[in-house]
């Protein structure tokens, strides 16, 4: 696991790859590869193993958190902040620092809203990976589970769903003891990594009301301004 004292995050500005880790990820030509390490889930082992269950359902039973997290580029980049989770659909991601980032969802779409540009990208909730983590019930049926790695210290489930994100894939982290979710890695279909470590997190937080509320008519108005005379 890569270590998040490294460096600080302030002043580090995300690129759109960066933003990919936080699941904006869509359909792409790349097959899907496995990583090294990781048993495929063959038509014959369709079944998800039960430690894989445990862990989903222990992470379904998560209704509301909140924490700190750091970002990791394809290149090393290092960016961060702090996050607020509650199912169903539910996430928001705010960055430190002089990037002036946001990435919001509110159970129907994601919003990435970069507050220097006054600009905001909107995307369908359900066509990205932050679905499979955000559902009330995280289903691994289907076919969705391709790797399975269990380790002493970390349970690692890889998930692939082409109906949602095409050939890219996500990678999930866990701690095999208390089944908390530790990181993730979105491989995008070019087979660049964007990983996403959270720590300090609580459980069962309570939540402003506009927490997670994204501004439609003023996106609709950043959209559609009048043309210049």
């Amino acid at each position: 696991m890569k270590d998040i004292s490294a460096k600080s995050t302030a002043g580090f500005a995300p690129t759109r790859r960066q933003m990919l880790g936080f699941g904006l990820v869509f359909a792409g030509a790349a097959a899907l590869n496995l990583a090294p390490g990781f048993r495929l889930m063959a038509s014959a082992q369709a079944a998800v193993p039960e430690a894989a269950q445990k862990i989903a359902d222990h992470f379904s039973a998560v209704k509301s958190m909140s924490g700190e997290f750091v970002q990791f580029g394809p290149k090393g980049e290092q960016t961060g902040g702090k996050f607020f989770l509650e199912r169903p659909g539910k996430i928001r991601f705010n960055y430190e620092g002089a990037s002036n980032f946001r990435v919001v969802s509110d159970g129907q779409s994601v919003a990435v809203l970069n507050q220097r540009l006054k600009t905001t990208d909107l995307y369908p909730l359900s066509k990205t990976p932050l679905k499979l983590l955000l559902d009330n019930n995280i289903d691994l049926s289907g076919g969705r589970v391709t790797g399975i790695k269990q380790e002493n210290d970390l349970t690692t489930i890889q998930l692939a769903d082409k109906s949602v994100f095409g050939s890219s894939k996500i990678t999930l982290m866990f701690d095999p003891s208390s089944y908390e979710l530790r990181q993730w890695t979105i491989t995008d279909a070019q087979g660049k990594d964007t990983t996403v470590m959270i720590f300090n997190v609580k459980q069962g937080v309570n939540f402003a009301a506009d927490t997670f509320k994204i501004d439609y008519e003023k996106t609709r108005r950043q959209t559609f301004k009048p043309s210049q005379r």
